[in-house]
Protein backbone atom coordinates (compact mmCIF):
# COMPACT_ATOMS: atom_id res chain seq x y z
CA UNK A 1 0.00 0.00 0.00
CA UNK A 2 1.24 3.51 -0.87
CA UNK A 3 0.20 7.14 -0.51
CA UNK A 4 1.18 8.55 -3.91
CA UNK A 5 3.75 10.88 -2.31
CA UNK A 6 6.88 10.37 -4.42
CA UNK A 7 10.07 10.07 -2.37
CA UNK A 8 12.60 10.15 -5.17
CA UNK A 9 13.05 10.11 -8.93
CA UNK A 10 15.19 7.15 -9.97
CA UNK A 11 16.82 6.20 -13.26
CA UNK A 12 16.54 2.91 -15.15
CA UNK A 13 20.07 1.53 -15.56
CA UNK A 14 19.13 -1.91 -16.91
CA UNK A 15 16.03 -3.26 -18.62
CA UNK A 16 16.05 -6.77 -20.04
CA UNK A 17 12.98 -8.41 -21.58
CA UNK A 18 12.52 -12.17 -21.75
CA UNK A 19 9.79 -14.72 -22.37
CA UNK A 20 9.04 -14.54 -18.63
CA UNK A 21 8.58 -10.75 -18.57
CA UNK A 22 11.46 -8.40 -17.80
CA UNK A 23 14.06 -7.50 -15.19
CA UNK A 24 14.60 -3.86 -14.29
CA UNK A 25 17.40 -2.21 -12.33
CA UNK A 26 16.72 1.27 -10.95
CA UNK A 27 19.43 3.61 -9.71
CA UNK A 28 18.37 5.55 -6.62
CA UNK A 29 19.54 6.71 -3.21
CA UNK A 30 16.85 7.86 -0.78
CA UNK A 31 14.61 4.80 -0.87
CA UNK A 32 17.50 2.37 -0.33
CA UNK A 33 17.49 3.32 3.34
CA UNK A 34 16.02 0.40 5.30
CA UNK A 35 15.03 -1.32 2.06
CA UNK A 36 15.07 -5.13 2.22
CA UNK A 37 14.67 -8.00 -0.18
CA UNK A 38 10.98 -8.72 -0.68
CA UNK A 39 9.89 -5.16 0.10
CA UNK A 40 7.44 -3.41 -2.19
CA UNK A 41 8.33 -0.27 -4.12
CA UNK A 42 6.01 1.74 -6.36
CA UNK A 43 7.85 2.38 -9.62
CA UNK A 44 5.91 4.94 -11.65
CA UNK A 45 2.85 3.76 -9.75
CA UNK A 46 3.44 0.02 -10.29
CA UNK A 47 3.94 -2.06 -7.15
CA UNK A 48 7.12 -4.09 -7.60
CA UNK A 49 8.91 -6.56 -5.32
CA UNK A 50 12.59 -5.93 -4.63
CA UNK A 51 14.59 -9.01 -5.68
CA UNK A 52 18.10 -7.58 -5.40
CA UNK A 53 19.71 -4.57 -3.74
CA UNK A 54 22.98 -2.97 -4.85
CA UNK A 55 25.06 -0.10 -3.51
CA UNK A 56 23.04 2.45 -5.47
CA UNK A 57 20.21 0.48 -7.02
CA UNK A 58 17.54 -2.18 -6.64
CA UNK A 59 16.17 -4.77 -9.05
CA UNK A 60 12.66 -6.03 -9.72
CA UNK A 61 11.14 -8.61 -12.04
CA UNK A 62 8.15 -7.59 -14.14
CA UNK A 63 5.46 -10.04 -15.14
CA UNK A 64 4.08 -10.15 -18.71
CA UNK A 65 0.84 -8.63 -17.34
CA UNK A 66 2.74 -5.64 -15.96
CA UNK A 67 4.52 -5.15 -19.27
CA UNK A 68 1.24 -5.26 -21.19
CA UNK A 69 -0.72 -2.98 -18.87
CA UNK A 70 1.78 -0.23 -18.06
CA UNK A 71 4.29 2.17 -19.52
CA UNK A 72 7.00 -0.43 -18.87
CA UNK A 73 6.13 -1.77 -22.32
CA UNK A 74 8.17 1.12 -23.73
CA UNK A 75 10.70 1.56 -20.89
CA UNK A 76 14.22 2.58 -21.91
CA UNK A 77 17.59 2.62 -20.20
CA UNK A 78 18.15 6.11 -18.82
CA UNK A 79 14.44 6.75 -18.34
CA UNK A 80 13.35 8.37 -15.08
CA UNK A 81 10.73 6.87 -12.76
CA UNK A 82 8.88 7.99 -9.65
CA UNK A 83 9.72 5.91 -6.56
CA UNK A 84 7.89 5.37 -3.27
CA UNK A 85 8.44 2.78 -0.57
CA UNK A 86 5.44 0.97 0.88
CA UNK A 87 3.57 2.39 3.87
CA UNK A 88 4.46 1.46 7.42
CA UNK A 89 1.86 1.41 10.24
CA UNK A 90 3.16 4.76 11.52
CA UNK A 91 3.30 6.54 8.14
CA UNK A 92 1.35 9.71 7.50
CA UNK A 93 -1.23 9.24 4.75
CA UNK A 94 -0.26 12.43 2.96
CA UNK A 95 -1.85 11.55 -0.36
CA UNK A 96 -4.56 8.90 -0.70
CA UNK A 97 -4.76 5.10 -0.58
CA UNK A 98 -2.79 3.84 -3.59
CA UNK A 99 -2.41 0.12 -4.22
CA UNK A 100 0.19 0.27 -6.95
CA UNK A 101 -2.14 -1.64 -9.26
CA UNK A 102 -2.38 0.23 -12.56
CA UNK A 103 -5.93 0.27 -13.95
CA UNK A 104 -5.16 1.59 -17.41
CA UNK A 105 -2.91 3.74 -19.53
CA UNK A 106 -3.86 7.36 -20.03
CA UNK A 107 -2.57 9.96 -22.46
CA UNK A 108 -1.07 13.32 -21.56
CA UNK A 109 -2.74 16.12 -23.51
CA UNK A 110 -1.25 19.42 -22.38
CA UNK A 111 0.21 21.53 -19.59
CA UNK A 112 -0.86 25.08 -18.77
CA UNK A 113 1.19 27.26 -16.42
CA UNK A 114 -0.46 29.73 -14.09
CA UNK A 115 1.05 32.01 -11.43
CA UNK A 116 1.75 29.41 -8.77
CA UNK A 117 0.72 26.06 -10.27
CA UNK A 118 0.25 24.02 -13.44
CA UNK A 119 -2.88 22.50 -14.93
CA UNK A 120 -2.15 19.13 -16.52
CA UNK A 121 -4.77 17.58 -18.79
CA UNK A 122 -5.08 13.85 -19.53
CA UNK A 123 -7.34 11.48 -21.41
CA UNK A 124 -8.31 7.95 -20.42
CA UNK A 125 -10.64 5.26 -21.73
CA UNK A 126 -14.41 5.73 -21.53
CA UNK A 127 -14.67 2.55 -19.46
CA UNK A 128 -12.36 3.90 -16.73
CA UNK A 129 -13.73 7.45 -16.80
CA UNK A 130 -16.67 6.46 -14.56
CA UNK A 131 -14.24 6.18 -11.64
CA UNK A 132 -12.93 9.73 -12.13
CA UNK A 133 -14.90 12.39 -10.26
CA UNK A 134 -14.40 16.10 -9.71
CA UNK A 135 -12.36 16.78 -6.53
CA UNK A 136 -11.64 13.07 -6.23
CA UNK A 137 -8.23 11.41 -6.07
CA UNK A 138 -6.18 9.79 -8.81
CA UNK A 139 -2.63 8.45 -9.11
CA UNK A 140 -0.70 9.32 -12.28
CA UNK A 141 2.65 7.56 -12.64
CA UNK A 142 2.39 6.96 -8.91
CA UNK A 143 1.75 10.60 -7.99
CA UNK A 144 -1.31 11.29 -5.83
CA UNK A 145 -3.27 14.15 -7.36
CA UNK A 146 -6.67 15.81 -6.93
CA UNK A 147 -8.95 16.15 -9.92
CA UNK A 148 -9.69 19.79 -10.67
CA UNK A 149 -12.16 19.19 -13.50
CA UNK A 150 -13.66 16.25 -15.37
CA UNK A 151 -15.43 16.25 -18.73
CA UNK A 152 -16.34 12.80 -20.03
CA UNK A 153 -13.03 10.95 -20.40
CA UNK A 154 -10.80 14.05 -20.20
CA UNK A 155 -9.67 15.39 -16.84
CA UNK A 156 -7.39 18.07 -15.41
CA UNK A 157 -5.28 18.07 -12.26
CA UNK A 158 -3.72 21.11 -10.59
CA UNK A 159 -0.06 20.54 -9.72
CA UNK A 160 2.02 22.77 -7.43
CA UNK A 161 5.61 23.58 -8.51
CA UNK A 162 7.13 21.35 -5.79
CA UNK A 163 5.29 18.26 -7.01
CA UNK A 164 6.08 18.99 -10.64
CA UNK A 165 9.78 19.57 -10.04
CA UNK A 166 10.25 16.55 -7.79
CA UNK A 167 8.52 13.97 -10.02
CA UNK A 168 8.64 12.93 -13.65
CA UNK A 169 5.53 15.00 -14.39
CA UNK A 170 7.77 17.82 -15.62
CA UNK A 171 9.13 15.54 -18.38
CA UNK A 172 5.75 14.75 -19.97
CA UNK A 173 5.18 15.66 -23.60
CA UNK A 174 1.85 15.71 -25.47
CA UNK A 175 0.86 12.18 -26.41
CA UNK A 176 2.94 10.45 -23.73
CA UNK A 177 1.38 7.41 -22.06
CA UNK A 178 0.98 7.46 -18.27
CA UNK A 179 0.04 4.85 -15.67
CA UNK A 180 -3.32 5.58 -14.08
CA UNK A 181 -4.77 4.14 -10.89
CA UNK A 182 -8.24 5.39 -10.02
CA UNK A 183 -9.54 5.58 -6.45
CA UNK A 184 -10.11 2.03 -5.18
CA UNK A 185 -13.03 3.20 -3.02
CA UNK A 186 -15.12 3.88 -6.12
CA UNK A 187 -14.64 0.32 -7.35
CA UNK A 188 -15.77 -1.18 -4.04
CA UNK A 189 -18.86 1.03 -3.97
CA UNK A 190 -19.71 -0.02 -7.53
CA UNK A 191 -19.30 -3.69 -6.66
CA UNK A 192 -21.47 -3.38 -3.55
CA UNK A 193 -24.27 -1.63 -5.44
CA UNK A 194 -24.31 -3.94 -8.45
CA UNK A 195 -24.02 -7.49 -7.04
CA UNK A 196 -26.23 -9.85 -5.16
CA UNK A 197 -29.98 -10.01 -4.64
CA UNK A 198 -29.92 -8.27 -1.28
CA UNK A 199 -32.57 -5.54 -1.37
CA UNK A 200 -30.19 -3.23 0.49
CA UNK A 201 -27.45 -3.70 -2.12
CA UNK A 202 -29.03 -1.21 -4.48
CA UNK A 203 -29.61 2.46 -3.73
CA UNK A 204 -32.83 4.01 -5.00
CA UNK A 205 -34.90 7.08 -4.21
CA UNK A 206 -37.12 4.86 -2.04
CA UNK A 207 -34.10 3.53 -0.13
CA UNK A 208 -32.84 7.07 0.54
CA UNK A 209 -36.28 8.22 1.72
CA UNK A 210 -36.70 5.23 4.04
CA UNK A 211 -33.31 5.88 5.63
CA UNK A 212 -33.81 9.59 6.16
CA UNK A 213 -31.54 10.95 3.42
CA UNK A 214 -34.39 12.79 1.62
Amino acid sequence: MFTGIVEEVGKISEFRKSSQGARIVVECKTILENLHLGDSVAVDGCCQTVVEIGNNSFSAELSPETLNMTTFSSAKIGGEVNLERALTPTSRLGGHIVQGHVDCLGKFIKSEKFDSFYNLTFELSQNESKYVVNKGSIAINGVSLTLASVERNVFTVAVIPHTRENTTLKKLSAGDAVNIETDILGRYVEKFLSTGNNENSRISVEFLEENGFI
